[in-house]
């Protein structure tokens, strides 16, 4: 079957709305969302439970901090990458990809900084209940992080072959892979306050 033949690739569909791809990205954040949301209540559970409960946590707010900004800056980034490949402004497209790609890379810098001085100060996921919710709910974070960055990346170097060949459905990928990007976004501005400042 060609692609030619399947059809909502390019233009939504009559009664969703959508695209395939978009209503695919949509169910799949819909099961990201469990998960993260089955760990968050793991995370209430065990803290309104445990009367021991941490209160020196030894967490770098400032760091955690200038990450927040990094990854809000990020979710603009991939927004004006979107946007001008929808416009057909290549150069532009190449730069706010490129520069989301370094936002992203300055997160996980920052992260390893955040993960070596508490490995250094002997903060394992064994010390405590704390620190293992906080490295399973920061690290799967992670993991998603560079999950999006080799999506990015791709879409940046090879897939970026569809911009002549069908542009409609290349923009239709990136703004697929900018709502995953603006959803682990928005968990880490749920993980930030709910690990670092309460």
């Amino acid at each position: 079957m060609s692609v030619a033949e399947i059809k909502h690739i390019d233009n939504p569909h009559p009664l969703t709305g959508m695209t395939n791809g978009k209503l695919g990205t949509w169910l799949f954040l819909a099961s990201e969302l469990m998960l993260f949301g089955g760990l968050f209540s793991a995370y209430i559970l065990l803290r309104t439970g445990d009367a021991n409960w941490v209160t020196e946590t030894h967490l770098n707010i400032p760091l955690a901090t200038l990450n927040t900004m990094v990854l809000i800056a990020s979710s603009i980034t991939i927004l004006l990458a979107w946007a001008n490949a929808a416009m057909k402004n290549l150069g532009k497209y190449r730069l706010y990809m490129t520069l989301t790609l370094l936002l992203s890379c300055v997160f996980l810098v920052i992260k390893y900084f955040e993960y070596s001085a508490k490995l250094h100060h002997g903060l394992l996921p064994s010390t405590h209940n704390f620190f293992g919710i906080y490295f399973t709910l920061t690290g799967l974070h992670g993991l998603h992080i560079i999950g999006g960055m080799l999506v990015n990346a791709y879409l940046l170097g090879p897939g970026a072959k569809l911009w002549d060949t069908n542009h409609a459905m290349f923009v239709n990928r990136v703004e697929c892979a900018g709502l995953y990007w603006h959803f682990v976004d928005l968990v880490w501005i749920f993980l930030f306050p709910s690990l670092y400042l309460l």
